[in-house]
Protein backbone atom coordinates (compact mmCIF):
# COMPACT_ATOMS: atom_id res chain seq x y z
CA UNK A 1 0.00 0.00 0.00
CA UNK A 2 2.98 2.35 1.19
CA UNK A 3 4.39 1.74 -2.68
CA UNK A 4 0.98 2.38 -4.11
CA UNK A 5 0.56 5.64 -2.45
CA UNK A 6 4.41 6.81 -3.47
CA UNK A 7 3.79 6.27 -6.94
CA UNK A 8 0.24 8.39 -7.47
CA UNK A 9 2.36 11.10 -5.19
CA UNK A 10 4.63 10.71 -8.10
CA UNK A 11 2.15 10.92 -11.16
CA UNK A 12 0.51 13.72 -9.43
CA UNK A 13 3.91 15.80 -9.41
CA UNK A 14 4.58 14.87 -13.15
CA UNK A 15 0.93 15.60 -13.97
CA UNK A 16 1.01 19.07 -12.29
CA UNK A 17 4.30 20.04 -14.53
CA UNK A 18 2.08 19.19 -17.88
CA UNK A 19 -0.25 21.88 -17.93
CA UNK A 20 -4.19 20.95 -17.95
CA UNK A 21 -5.37 17.74 -17.06
CA UNK A 22 -8.59 16.51 -17.57
CA UNK A 23 -10.25 13.44 -16.02
CA UNK A 24 -13.34 11.34 -17.05
CA UNK A 25 -15.55 9.54 -14.81
CA UNK A 26 -16.66 6.37 -15.88
CA UNK A 27 -19.38 4.30 -14.46
CA UNK A 28 -18.57 1.33 -16.32
CA UNK A 29 -15.47 0.94 -18.14
CA UNK A 30 -15.04 -2.16 -20.76
CA UNK A 31 -11.49 -3.37 -20.31
CA UNK A 32 -11.22 -5.77 -24.04
CA UNK A 33 -7.40 -6.70 -22.85
CA UNK A 34 -8.98 -8.34 -20.54
CA UNK A 35 -12.44 -9.10 -21.22
CA UNK A 36 -13.80 -7.74 -17.82
CA UNK A 37 -16.35 -4.60 -17.21
CA UNK A 38 -14.53 -2.23 -14.13
CA UNK A 39 -16.75 0.05 -12.42
CA UNK A 40 -16.49 3.99 -10.66
CA UNK A 41 -13.16 4.22 -13.08
CA UNK A 42 -11.57 8.06 -13.26
CA UNK A 43 -9.22 8.09 -16.26
CA UNK A 44 -6.72 10.92 -15.84
CA UNK A 45 -5.68 12.65 -19.67
CA UNK A 46 -2.41 14.68 -20.05
CA UNK A 47 -2.47 15.94 -23.19
CA UNK A 48 -3.16 13.54 -25.81
CA UNK A 49 -2.24 10.55 -23.92
CA UNK A 50 -3.52 9.06 -20.90
CA UNK A 51 -2.19 9.16 -17.78
CA UNK A 52 -3.51 6.94 -14.75
CA UNK A 53 -7.05 5.23 -14.15
CA UNK A 54 -8.36 3.45 -11.31
CA UNK A 55 -10.63 4.17 -8.71
CA UNK A 56 -8.24 6.22 -6.51
CA UNK A 57 -6.24 9.00 -8.49
CA UNK A 58 -4.42 11.85 -6.92
CA UNK A 59 -6.02 14.52 -9.07
CA UNK A 60 -4.84 18.18 -9.56
CA UNK A 61 -7.29 20.94 -7.79
CA UNK A 62 -7.38 22.13 -11.33
CA UNK A 63 -8.08 18.95 -13.22
CA UNK A 64 -10.92 19.37 -15.59
CA UNK A 65 -13.77 16.87 -15.23
CA UNK A 66 -15.98 14.98 -17.40
CA UNK A 67 -19.00 12.68 -16.10
CA UNK A 68 -19.78 10.03 -17.62
CA UNK A 69 -20.77 8.29 -14.57
CA UNK A 70 -24.17 6.99 -16.17
CA UNK A 71 -22.27 6.01 -19.49
CA UNK A 72 -20.22 2.53 -20.60
CA UNK A 73 -16.86 3.85 -21.54
CA UNK A 74 -14.73 1.87 -24.26
CA UNK A 75 -11.61 2.48 -26.07
CA UNK A 76 -11.85 4.32 -29.44
CA UNK A 77 -12.80 1.65 -32.00
CA UNK A 78 -10.56 0.59 -34.52
CA UNK A 79 -11.95 -0.12 -38.68
CA UNK A 80 -9.52 -2.26 -40.00
CA UNK A 81 -11.16 -2.06 -43.58
CA UNK A 82 -12.72 1.38 -45.10
CA UNK A 83 -12.02 3.43 -47.93
CA UNK A 84 -12.65 6.67 -46.40
CA UNK A 85 -10.29 8.59 -48.95
CA UNK A 86 -12.55 8.00 -51.78
CA UNK A 87 -15.18 10.62 -52.14
CA UNK A 88 -18.62 9.85 -52.36
CA UNK A 89 -18.35 7.11 -55.04
CA UNK A 90 -16.90 3.82 -53.94
CA UNK A 91 -20.55 2.19 -53.09
CA UNK A 92 -21.71 3.19 -56.80
CA UNK A 93 -20.09 2.61 -60.47
CA UNK A 94 -15.96 3.26 -59.89
CA UNK A 95 -16.49 4.91 -63.14
CA UNK A 96 -17.66 7.88 -61.01
CA UNK A 97 -14.25 8.74 -60.38
CA UNK A 98 -13.64 9.28 -63.99
CA UNK A 99 -16.00 12.28 -63.50
CA UNK A 100 -14.23 14.32 -60.99
CA UNK A 101 -10.82 15.53 -60.31
CA UNK A 102 -8.60 13.81 -57.80
CA UNK A 103 -8.84 17.35 -55.73
CA UNK A 104 -12.68 17.08 -56.07
CA UNK A 105 -12.74 13.44 -54.20
CA UNK A 106 -10.08 14.56 -52.13
CA UNK A 107 -12.29 17.44 -50.76
CA UNK A 108 -15.61 15.18 -50.43
CA UNK A 109 -13.25 12.72 -48.65
CA UNK A 110 -13.22 15.45 -45.73
CA UNK A 111 -16.56 14.80 -44.49
CA UNK A 112 -16.21 11.01 -44.71
CA UNK A 113 -13.46 11.53 -42.39
CA UNK A 114 -15.71 13.83 -40.18
CA UNK A 115 -18.71 11.85 -40.02
CA UNK A 116 -16.57 8.22 -39.20
CA UNK A 117 -15.17 10.02 -35.90
CA UNK A 118 -18.27 10.61 -35.11
CA UNK A 119 -19.64 7.30 -35.38
CA UNK A 120 -17.07 6.29 -32.42
CA UNK A 121 -14.49 4.56 -35.19
CA UNK A 122 -11.40 6.82 -34.03
CA UNK A 123 -8.76 4.84 -35.97
CA UNK A 124 -8.96 3.06 -39.54
CA UNK A 125 -6.26 1.42 -41.91
CA UNK A 126 -7.23 2.63 -44.97
CA UNK A 127 -7.19 -0.22 -47.65
CA UNK A 128 -6.49 1.66 -51.18
CA UNK A 129 -8.14 4.42 -53.10
CA UNK A 130 -8.50 4.72 -56.89
CA UNK A 131 -6.70 7.84 -56.97
CA UNK A 132 -3.50 6.85 -55.50
CA UNK A 133 -1.91 9.00 -53.04
CA UNK A 134 -5.21 10.48 -51.69
CA UNK A 135 -5.54 8.38 -48.76
CA UNK A 136 -1.75 9.90 -47.52
CA UNK A 137 -2.70 13.32 -47.94
CA UNK A 138 -6.05 13.06 -46.01
CA UNK A 139 -4.12 11.26 -43.43
CA UNK A 140 -2.03 14.40 -43.23
CA UNK A 141 -3.97 16.52 -42.84
CA UNK A 142 -6.08 15.48 -40.28
CA UNK A 143 -2.30 14.55 -38.42
CA UNK A 144 -2.09 18.05 -39.00
CA UNK A 145 -4.89 19.25 -37.14
CA UNK A 146 -6.57 20.79 -40.36
CA UNK A 147 -9.48 18.82 -40.48
CA UNK A 148 -11.11 16.29 -38.29
CA UNK A 149 -10.79 12.73 -38.91
CA UNK A 150 -9.76 9.34 -37.40
CA UNK A 151 -6.49 8.34 -37.13
CA UNK A 152 -5.27 6.78 -41.04
CA UNK A 153 -3.04 4.10 -41.91
CA UNK A 154 -3.13 4.31 -45.20
CA UNK A 155 -2.22 1.78 -48.35
CA UNK A 156 -1.83 4.80 -51.57
CA UNK A 157 -2.95 2.58 -53.63
CA UNK A 158 -4.10 -1.17 -54.50
CA UNK A 159 -1.37 -3.27 -55.88
CA UNK A 160 -3.18 -5.20 -58.58
CA UNK A 161 -2.69 -6.90 -62.08
CA UNK A 162 -3.56 -5.65 -65.48
CA UNK A 163 -7.53 -5.19 -65.30
CA UNK A 164 -7.44 -6.60 -62.31
CA UNK A 165 -9.50 -6.44 -58.68
CA UNK A 166 -9.36 -2.84 -57.40
CA UNK A 167 -8.39 -1.65 -60.95
CA UNK A 168 -9.90 0.94 -63.42
CA UNK A 169 -11.28 -1.63 -65.35
CA UNK A 170 -14.43 -1.52 -68.07
CA UNK A 171 -13.29 1.53 -70.64
CA UNK A 172 -12.61 1.43 -74.09
CA UNK A 173 -8.95 0.02 -75.11
CA UNK A 174 -7.60 3.21 -76.77
CA UNK A 175 -8.81 5.26 -73.77
CA UNK A 176 -5.31 6.43 -71.98
CA UNK A 177 -5.92 6.70 -67.67
CA UNK A 178 -3.79 9.10 -65.57
CA UNK A 179 -1.01 7.92 -63.55
CA UNK A 180 -2.82 7.81 -60.43
CA UNK A 181 -5.92 5.85 -61.54
CA UNK A 182 -2.99 2.55 -62.21
CA UNK A 183 -0.47 3.55 -60.11
CA UNK A 184 -0.40 0.08 -58.06
CA UNK A 185 -0.53 -1.87 -61.15
CA UNK A 186 2.08 -4.84 -61.52
CA UNK A 187 2.24 -8.41 -63.10
CA UNK A 188 5.57 -10.38 -61.72
CA UNK A 189 7.25 -10.63 -58.99
CA UNK A 190 9.72 -7.65 -59.35
CA UNK A 191 6.89 -5.67 -60.70
CA UNK A 192 5.67 -6.39 -57.04
CA UNK A 193 8.43 -5.01 -55.65
CA UNK A 194 8.88 -2.22 -57.48
CA UNK A 195 5.37 -0.96 -56.47
CA UNK A 196 5.89 -1.80 -52.55
CA UNK A 197 9.07 0.25 -53.25
CA UNK A 198 7.68 3.08 -54.56
CA UNK A 199 4.79 3.02 -52.07
CA UNK A 200 7.42 2.73 -48.85
CA UNK A 201 8.81 6.11 -50.40
CA UNK A 202 5.71 7.68 -50.45
CA UNK A 203 5.39 7.14 -46.78
CA UNK A 204 2.20 4.39 -46.61
CA UNK A 205 1.48 2.85 -43.44
CA UNK A 206 0.86 -0.63 -44.61
CA UNK A 207 0.77 -2.31 -48.32
CA UNK A 208 -2.37 -3.65 -49.90
CA UNK A 209 -2.42 -6.52 -52.66
CA UNK A 210 -5.15 -8.22 -54.70
CA UNK A 211 -5.04 -12.54 -54.48
CA UNK A 212 -8.40 -12.59 -56.62
CA UNK A 213 -10.87 -10.77 -58.56
CA UNK A 214 -13.87 -8.80 -56.71
CA UNK A 215 -17.40 -7.82 -56.78
CA UNK A 216 -16.92 -4.00 -57.17
CA UNK A 217 -14.73 -4.13 -60.30
CA UNK A 218 -15.89 -4.56 -64.00
CA UNK A 219 -14.67 -7.46 -65.67
CA UNK A 220 -13.29 -9.43 -62.81
CA UNK A 221 -14.60 -12.09 -60.93
CA UNK A 222 -15.05 -12.94 -56.92
CA UNK A 223 -14.11 -16.27 -58.01
CA UNK A 224 -11.02 -15.70 -60.06
CA UNK A 225 -7.26 -15.87 -58.55
CA UNK A 226 -5.26 -13.08 -59.79
CA UNK A 227 -1.93 -12.50 -58.45
CA UNK A 228 0.20 -15.47 -58.02
CA UNK A 229 2.07 -17.28 -54.91
CA UNK A 230 5.07 -15.85 -56.49
CA UNK A 231 3.91 -12.49 -56.74
CA UNK A 232 2.33 -12.58 -53.09
CA UNK A 233 5.00 -13.46 -51.70
CA UNK A 234 7.16 -10.88 -53.23
CA UNK A 235 5.09 -8.41 -51.59
CA UNK A 236 5.38 -9.60 -48.17
CA UNK A 237 9.30 -9.92 -48.48
CA UNK A 238 9.57 -6.68 -50.18
CA UNK A 239 7.26 -4.94 -47.49
CA UNK A 240 9.01 -6.70 -44.86
CA UNK A 241 12.18 -4.95 -45.94
CA UNK A 242 10.73 -1.39 -44.82
CA UNK A 243 8.50 -2.51 -41.93
CA UNK A 244 5.23 -2.55 -43.06
CA UNK A 245 2.59 -5.35 -43.05
CA UNK A 246 1.00 -6.75 -46.11
CA UNK A 247 -2.98 -7.35 -46.08
CA UNK A 248 -4.97 -9.29 -48.82
CA UNK A 249 -8.13 -8.74 -50.93
CA UNK A 250 -8.97 -12.49 -51.37
CA UNK A 251 -12.80 -14.31 -52.45
CA UNK A 252 -12.28 -17.00 -53.57
CA UNK A 253 -10.56 -19.85 -51.25
CA UNK A 254 -7.40 -21.07 -53.35
CA UNK A 255 -6.52 -17.31 -53.64
CA UNK A 256 -7.00 -17.04 -49.67
CA UNK A 257 -4.94 -19.89 -48.89
CA UNK A 258 -1.92 -18.65 -51.45
CA UNK A 259 -2.06 -15.14 -49.48
CA UNK A 260 -2.00 -16.82 -45.73
CA UNK A 261 0.93 -18.76 -46.52
CA UNK A 262 2.87 -15.89 -48.45
CA UNK A 263 2.70 -14.40 -44.72
CA UNK A 264 0.29 -11.79 -44.96
CA UNK A 265 -1.11 -9.86 -42.17
CA UNK A 266 -5.06 -10.31 -42.11
CA UNK A 267 -7.17 -11.62 -45.38
CA UNK A 268 -9.75 -9.24 -45.94
CA UNK A 269 -13.11 -10.63 -46.96
CA UNK A 270 -12.36 -14.17 -46.88
CA UNK A 271 -15.74 -14.70 -48.21
CA UNK A 272 -15.18 -18.68 -49.59
CA UNK A 273 -12.94 -19.34 -46.96
CA UNK A 274 -12.94 -23.44 -46.81
CA UNK A 275 -11.88 -25.26 -43.41
CA UNK A 276 -8.17 -25.77 -45.07
CA UNK A 277 -8.27 -21.93 -45.33
CA UNK A 278 -9.50 -22.00 -41.61
CA UNK A 279 -7.38 -24.23 -40.69
CA UNK A 280 -4.30 -22.45 -42.10
CA UNK A 281 -5.18 -18.65 -40.64
CA UNK A 282 -5.24 -20.48 -37.18
CA UNK A 283 -1.80 -21.84 -37.98
CA UNK A 284 -0.28 -18.69 -39.41
CA UNK A 285 -1.64 -16.72 -37.33
CA UNK A 286 -3.50 -14.69 -39.51
CA UNK A 287 -6.23 -12.07 -39.10
CA UNK A 288 -9.50 -12.40 -41.49
CA UNK A 289 -10.92 -9.07 -41.63
CA UNK A 290 -14.74 -10.17 -42.70
CA UNK A 291 -16.69 -7.23 -43.82
CA UNK A 292 -20.39 -9.02 -43.36
CA UNK A 293 -22.36 -5.99 -42.85
CA UNK A 294 -21.52 -4.74 -46.17
CA UNK A 295 -24.10 -7.16 -48.23
CA UNK A 296 -27.00 -5.26 -47.04
CA UNK A 297 -25.79 -2.32 -48.52
CA UNK A 298 -24.98 -3.75 -51.78
CA UNK A 299 -28.41 -5.60 -52.12
CA UNK A 300 -30.08 -2.19 -51.06
CA UNK A 301 -28.13 -0.48 -53.92
CA UNK A 302 -29.33 -3.16 -56.42
CA UNK A 303 -32.81 -3.23 -55.59
CA UNK A 304 -32.94 1.24 -56.45
CA UNK A 305 -30.87 0.39 -59.44
CA UNK A 306 -27.63 2.06 -58.43
CA UNK A 307 -25.06 -0.56 -58.27
CA UNK A 308 -24.28 -2.22 -62.26
CA UNK A 309 -25.77 -5.44 -63.34
CA UNK A 310 -22.40 -7.26 -63.45
CA UNK A 311 -21.78 -6.11 -59.55
CA UNK A 312 -24.62 -7.59 -58.36
CA UNK A 313 -24.29 -11.26 -60.69
CA UNK A 314 -20.91 -10.79 -58.81
CA UNK A 315 -22.40 -10.36 -55.56
CA UNK A 316 -24.96 -13.24 -56.67
CA UNK A 317 -25.33 -15.79 -53.07
CA UNK A 318 -22.35 -14.77 -51.36
CA UNK A 319 -23.65 -13.08 -48.87
CA UNK A 320 -24.59 -15.96 -46.83
CA UNK A 321 -22.24 -17.70 -47.76
CA UNK A 322 -19.47 -15.26 -45.83
CA UNK A 323 -21.38 -14.92 -42.85
CA UNK A 324 -21.62 -19.09 -42.15
CA UNK A 325 -17.77 -19.59 -42.89
CA UNK A 326 -17.45 -15.98 -40.32
CA UNK A 327 -19.62 -18.53 -38.26
CA UNK A 328 -17.07 -21.19 -38.57
CA UNK A 329 -13.66 -19.34 -38.10
CA UNK A 330 -15.02 -17.64 -34.95
CA UNK A 331 -15.77 -21.57 -33.71
CA UNK A 332 -12.06 -22.41 -34.60
CA UNK A 333 -10.78 -19.89 -32.97
CA UNK A 334 -9.21 -17.68 -35.50
CA UNK A 335 -8.00 -14.55 -35.16
CA UNK A 336 -10.63 -11.99 -36.22
CA UNK A 337 -10.46 -8.10 -36.80
CA UNK A 338 -13.61 -5.54 -37.04
CA UNK A 339 -13.36 -4.38 -40.56
CA UNK A 340 -16.08 -3.09 -42.33
CA UNK A 341 -15.43 -2.17 -46.02
CA UNK A 342 -16.50 1.44 -45.67
CA UNK A 343 -17.45 2.70 -48.71
CA UNK A 344 -19.37 0.59 -49.56
CA UNK A 345 -21.94 1.51 -46.70
CA UNK A 346 -22.52 4.93 -46.24
CA UNK A 347 -19.79 7.07 -44.24
CA UNK A 348 -20.45 6.64 -39.89
CA UNK A 349 -21.92 3.25 -40.30
CA UNK A 350 -19.52 1.04 -39.31
CA UNK A 351 -21.00 0.60 -35.56
CA UNK A 352 -24.24 -1.68 -37.78
CA UNK A 353 -22.00 -4.69 -37.90
CA UNK A 354 -21.54 -5.17 -34.15
CA UNK A 355 -25.12 -6.85 -34.50
CA UNK A 356 -23.92 -9.08 -37.40
CA UNK A 357 -21.18 -10.52 -35.80
CA UNK A 358 -22.76 -11.17 -32.75
CA UNK A 359 -25.21 -13.06 -34.81
CA UNK A 360 -23.47 -14.83 -36.41
CA UNK A 361 -21.26 -16.34 -33.64
CA UNK A 362 -19.41 -13.87 -31.46
CA UNK A 363 -20.14 -12.84 -28.23
CA UNK A 364 -21.06 -9.16 -27.56
CA UNK A 365 -17.21 -8.89 -25.71
CA UNK A 366 -15.39 -10.65 -28.75
CA UNK A 367 -17.08 -8.21 -31.43
CA UNK A 368 -15.53 -5.17 -29.37
CA UNK A 369 -11.96 -6.93 -28.83
CA UNK A 370 -11.99 -7.23 -32.64
CA UNK A 371 -12.21 -3.80 -32.67
CA UNK A 372 -10.08 -2.53 -30.07
CA UNK A 373 -7.37 -5.19 -28.84
CA UNK A 374 -7.05 -7.80 -31.87
CA UNK A 375 -7.40 -4.30 -34.73
CA UNK A 376 -4.51 -2.82 -32.42
CA UNK A 377 -2.50 -5.70 -32.90
CA UNK A 378 -3.53 -6.32 -36.37
CA UNK A 379 -1.89 -2.30 -37.00
CA UNK A 380 0.89 -3.50 -35.29
CA UNK A 381 0.31 -0.64 -32.58
CA UNK A 382 -1.40 -2.35 -29.12
CA UNK A 383 1.10 0.31 -27.52
CA UNK A 384 -0.53 2.67 -28.54
CA UNK A 385 -4.36 1.99 -29.00
CA UNK A 386 -6.84 -0.40 -27.93
CA UNK A 387 -7.37 -0.12 -24.55
CA UNK A 388 -7.67 2.62 -22.01
CA UNK A 389 -4.40 1.80 -20.21
CA UNK A 390 -2.02 4.62 -18.96
CA UNK A 391 0.64 5.69 -21.76
CA UNK A 392 -1.70 4.82 -24.90
CA UNK A 393 -3.83 7.58 -26.63
CA UNK A 394 -6.90 9.20 -25.02
CA UNK A 395 -9.26 7.48 -27.85
CA UNK A 396 -12.57 6.42 -26.01
CA UNK A 397 -16.03 6.56 -26.64
CA UNK A 398 -19.58 6.11 -24.51
CA UNK A 399 -22.67 4.81 -24.67
CA UNK A 400 -25.53 4.55 -22.80
CA UNK A 401 -26.92 1.06 -21.81
CA UNK A 402 -24.77 -1.75 -21.91
CA UNK A 403 -23.50 -3.24 -24.96
CA UNK A 404 -22.37 -6.28 -23.62
CA UNK A 405 -26.17 -7.12 -23.39
CA UNK A 406 -27.22 -5.41 -26.20
CA UNK A 407 -24.24 -4.83 -28.94
CA UNK A 408 -26.70 -2.22 -30.96
CA UNK A 409 -26.02 0.10 -28.55
CA UNK A 410 -22.60 0.66 -30.45
CA UNK A 411 -24.72 2.35 -32.95
CA UNK A 412 -25.48 5.33 -31.06
CA UNK A 413 -21.80 6.89 -29.77
CA UNK A 414 -22.69 9.18 -27.42
CA UNK A 415 -19.46 10.70 -26.79
CA UNK A 416 -16.49 10.34 -28.73
CA UNK A 417 -12.91 11.55 -27.59
CA UNK A 418 -9.93 11.33 -30.00
CA UNK A 419 -6.26 11.97 -28.38
CA UNK A 420 -7.96 13.77 -25.52
CA UNK A 421 -10.13 16.04 -27.14
CA UNK A 422 -13.58 15.87 -27.31
CA UNK A 423 -15.25 15.92 -30.84
CA UNK A 424 -18.76 14.81 -29.71
CA UNK A 425 -20.48 15.06 -26.24
CA UNK A 426 -24.04 15.17 -26.66
CA UNK A 427 -25.98 13.43 -23.28
CA UNK A 428 -22.27 13.79 -21.56
CA UNK A 429 -22.05 16.39 -18.74
CA UNK A 430 -18.51 18.29 -18.94
CA UNK A 431 -17.96 19.38 -15.26
CA UNK A 432 -16.39 22.54 -16.59
CA UNK A 433 -17.03 24.96 -19.35
CA UNK A 434 -13.66 25.16 -21.12
CA UNK A 435 -12.56 21.37 -21.56
CA UNK A 436 -11.39 21.52 -25.04
CA UNK A 437 -13.74 20.53 -27.73
CA UNK A 438 -12.50 19.84 -30.72
CA UNK A 439 -13.30 21.81 -33.94
CA UNK A 440 -15.59 19.65 -36.16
Amino acid sequence: MKKTAVLLSLLFLCVSGFGQVTVVKAGRLIDPDSGTVLTEQKIMIVGDKIAAVGKELHIPADAKWIDLSDKTVLPGLIDCHTHVADGYSLGDDPFNSLKKTASAIALESVRNARVTLLSGITTVRDVGTYRALNDIALRDAINRGDIAGPRMYVAGAYITITGGAGAMTGQAPDIQLPWDLHYGEANSPWEVRQKVRLLAHNGVDHIKVLSTGAVLTHGSSPQSIEFTPEELQAAVEEARNFGLRVEAHAHNAQGIKNAIRAGVASVEHATLIDDEGISLAKQYGTYLDMDIYDEECIQADGKKGNLPADFLEHDREMGEKHRQNFRKAVAAGVKMSFGTDLGVCAYGTSPKQFAFMVKYGMTPMQAIQAATTNAADLLGHSNEIGSIKAGKYADMVAVSGDPLKDISALENIEFVMKEGKVYKSAGAAACAADVRQAPI
